[in-house]
C-alpha cells in the first residue's frame, strides 16, 4: 500500500482545514496552519477559484485525509456506506467515525489517529477482551475498548491518558478514566460529527 511520506502538517495546508493528524500539536500556536493558513508551494498564496469536481474533489481528500486512509479503503467504505439504508453520506461518516482507530483517538487513548493505528496494530487494545490488531475494526453499541494488561501498566500509556484526561468526548462514547476503558453507548449520528466537511459532495463525487 501506498504511504505518504511527505511532512504531514502540508496536508492541513493544501486543505486549508485542520485535520488533526498531529495531535495535541494541533491545539498550540505550533501548528503550522495558524501561521501559514495557505496551500504549500510557490503559489500557495494565490487565489485559484475552485468549482464543481474541483470542489467535490476537495471534499473527499480532506474526508480520506482526516482519517488517514488510502484512496482503494475510502472506496470500500463508500461502496459499503453504498449498500445501506440509511443516507449513503450520513452512513459513511457513521462508519468512519466507528474505526477502531477513531475510537481510540477521539477518547483520548492516542495522540493521533497514525498514533492510535500503531497501538491497535502492535496489539495494545482489546474490545470485549478479544485482542483486536485490525484498525479499521467497526465497533458497535455495546462495545467496550480497554488496553491490554500489560500494555495498561505501561508509563507512556500512563503519562498520556494523564495528558488527555479532560479531553472532551463525543457524547456516543463513555470513557471511564480509572479503568483505562471506553463504551460505546449508542451509534453516532450526524449531529455527533463535527468534521467541517459537506459528505453530499462526496457522494456527488463518487456517483459520475
Amino acid at each position: 500500500m501506498s504511504r505518504y511520506r511527505e511532512p504531514i502538517c502540508r496536508l492541513c495546508r493544501i486543505e486549508k482545514s485542520k485535520l488533526f493528524l498531529k495531535g495535541n500539536k494541533c491545539l498550540t500556536d505550533k501548528c503550522p496552519l495558524e501561521r501559514r493558513a495557505y496551500a504549500p508551494g510557490q503559489h500557495g498564496r494565490s487565489r485559484r477559484r475552485i468549482l464543481g469536481y474541483g470542489i467535490q474533489l476537495r471534499e473527499k481528500q480532506k474526508l480520506k485525509r482526516y482519517y488517514g486512509m488510502s484512496e482503494k479503503q475510502f472506496r470500500l467504505f463508500f461502496e459499503r456506506a453504498e449498500r445501506q439504508k440509511a443516507i449513503t453520506g450520513e452512513a459513511l461518516l457513521a462508519m468512519l467515525e466507528r474505526r477502531l482507530d477513531n475510537v481510540a483517538f477521539v477518547t483520548g487513548f492516542a495522540h493521533s489517529r497514525a498514533h492510535a493505528r500503531q497501538l491497535i496494530t502492535h496489539g495494545h487494545f482489546l474490545v470485549n477482551e478479544s485482542r483486536i490488531t485490525v484498525p479499521s475494526f467497526q465497533v458497535k453499541a455495546g462495545d467496550v475498548v480497554t488496553f491490554r494488561e500489560r500494555s495498561a501498566k505501561s508509563e507512556d500509556v500512563k503519562a498520556m491518558l494523564e495528558v488527555h484526561k479532560n479531553k472532551a468526548v463525543p457524547g456516543w462514547l463513555e470513557v471511564d478514566w480509572d479503568g483505562k476503558t471506553a463504551r460505546v453507548v449508542a451509534l453516532p449520528t450526524r449531529a455527533d460529527i463535527t468534521i467541517p466537511v459537506e459528505e453530499h459532495m462526496v457522494v456527488e463525487l463518487y456517483s459520475k
